[in-house]
């Protein structure tokens, strides 16, 4: 495995982990500082998070048997919109901070990475059948 992957799967893994411990925050701890409007920003940032993290498993994968270069294209977008619309809800829910356009920014991002994935996907060349 290339010592890229092996950061991208290092990334991967503290996502899920910062996932899973804000998510608890939010289910447990969050609601005695902020209001019930931050705590379903913080949820939505954990569900979004959560389900990119999950595809960005899936692609690291399908690197390992097919690797193909769109695929860190795909993965890097995913990464940002992870890091500007989750991390932008986060910040507004915990630390007060209003980082307005970065969160539609952040959408657009993840947006993007999946339109590259059918892209990718669809420009692949597979091997012939036989």
């Amino acid at each position: 495995m290339q010592r890229i992957d092996k950061l991208w799967w290092l990334g991967v893994a503290l996502s899920g982990a910062l996932l899973v411990l804000l998510g608890a925050y939010a289910a447990h701890g969050l609601a005695s500082r902020t209001s019930a409007d931050m705590v379903s920003a913080v949820e939505t940032g954990v569900r979004y998070q959560a389900w990119h993290t999950l595809a960005m498993l899936a692609v690291l994968v399908w690197r390992r048997n097919t690797p193909i270069a769109g695929q860190r294209w795909v993965l890097s977008l995913w990464a940002l919109g992870i890091a500007a619309f989750s991390g932008s809800l986060y910040l507004m829910a915990l630390a007060g901070w209003n980082l307005g356009i970065v969160t539609p920014i952040g959408g657009l991002l993840l947006i993007t990475g999946w339109l590259a994935l059918g892209v990718v996907a669809m420009f692949d060349r597979l091997p012939a059948k036989p």
